[in-house]
């Protein structure tokens, strides 16, 4: 999983409540087991119309938002089902980072495992963040993981609390496998030590 310590990037603003995962990533989408070539699909029903062109109105469409690395997002995001495909979705388009008032508890859980900042800040600070994000090509934030710090375009700057533990593990690109990783030298003594004490098994 690669570190997340500052990002710096366009915010694409998706000022919609209450969007679930299968709006994220549509249930079509779900054959698949690789974590990879998702993008496409992510928002697929909003960015497409019906003849497969791009929706010219849908915000990830526009000029400016192409390259999104944030996204800053309406009430509840990510509630509903609990797919993975979700983060791993956002995570393929190129956006490492989700700001919102609230988000499904699964969707939560899974953005950390997958090297996502999903961060919480109240509903001034997130109206705040629409308005520079609006600001199309020129909306570029900086999110300062180690600071827990959202820094706009003007300077103004926002604070965000987040889990210690969790924090370490963006820090350092861990992953539940990285986390068991960690601990290998001691999972290997007790292996040998195991083998020394138990060589009939």
């Amino acid at each position: 999983m690669d570190k997340f310590t500052t990002l710096e990037g366009v915010a694409a603003p998706l000022k919609i409540i209450n969007v679930d995962t299968d709006m994220i990533i549509p249930k079509q989408y779900l054959k698949t087991i690789k974590r990879t070539g998702l993008g496409k699909g992510l928002f697929s029903e909003q960015r497409y119309k019906e003849n497969g062109s791009e929706n010219p109105d849908f915000v990830l469409n526009k000029a400016a938002y192409r390259n999104a690395k944030i996204l800053v997002a309406g009430d509840n995001f990510g509630c509903g089902s609990s797919r993975e495909h979700a983060p791993w979705a956002l995570l393929d388009f190129g956006i490492r980072c989700v700001i919102s008032t609230s988000f499904g508890d699964i969707f939560y859980n899974n953005c950390f495992k997958n090297g996502i900042l999903p961060i919480r800040v109240t509903q001034a600070v997130l109206d705040r963040l629409f308005d520079d994000a609006e600001r199309g090509a020129n909306a570029t934030l900086t999110i300062d993981l180690v600071k827990q710090e959202i820094r706009g375009p003007d300077g103004g700057t926002a604070t965000f609390e987040i889990d210690p533990f969790r924090k370490h593990c963006l820090l350092n690109g861990l992953d539940d496998i990285g986390l068991t990783m960690e601990k290998k030298p001691a999972i290997d003594a007790y292996e040998e030590k195991a083998k020394r004490e138990r060589a009939w098994a």
